[in-house]
């Protein structure tokens, strides 16, 4: 099973980080690029603990939609949002903000399982987890570039 893990250094406090991440508008903005938007579940604002959204966007030229939902909660140090329903086998990903000088260690864990098998293990080599990767750096960029283009204060 692929697991993609990506860190980056943000200058702003845990809570700032931890709040950004969660909020579904901040999700649609960063993905605008495949068109991702929120249609049912919370479609607005700051998502909690057993909240869900379903997303719909645009990948490879596909429409897809999948349903997550927030499994753990931990403010403001880490979340679990995991797949209910969609087009992986399995989706699971953590949210880690961990406080450290010059601000916050953002680190995303990504487990998750292609379906049909072989054929999927086979996408997963071949395109699949760079995709992936390509996405999840791109909302990484966006919450840091967002994050200082609001001069949230650096942590102690």
């Amino acid at each position: 099973m692929p697991t993609i893990v990506l860190s980056s250094l943000v200058p702003a406090t845990p809570e700032a980080c931890f709040a950004l991440s969660l909020s579904v508008d901040a999700h649609t903005a960063s993905m605008s690029q495949s068109g991702e938007r929120a249609v049912a579940g919370v479609t607005s604002g700051l998502m909690r603990l057993d909240d869900t959204v379903t997303w719909q966007a645009t990948h490879f030229r596909i429409p897809f939609r999948m349903t997550s939902r927030i499994t753990e909660y931990e403010a403001p140090r880490r979340f679990v949002d995991e797949q209910v329903s969609g087009p992986f086998h399995r989706w699971w990903h953590e949210h880690r903000f961990d406080a450290v000088a010059g601000g916050t260690q953002m680190t995303d864990v990504v487990e998750y399982e292609a379906p049909v098998g072989p054929i999927g293990r086979l996408a997963d080599r071949v395109v699949l987890t760079s995709y992936m990767t390509r996405l999840l750096e791109r909302r990484s960029r966006w919450l840091v570039e967002t994050l200082v283009a609001r001069g949230v204060p650096d942590t102690p």
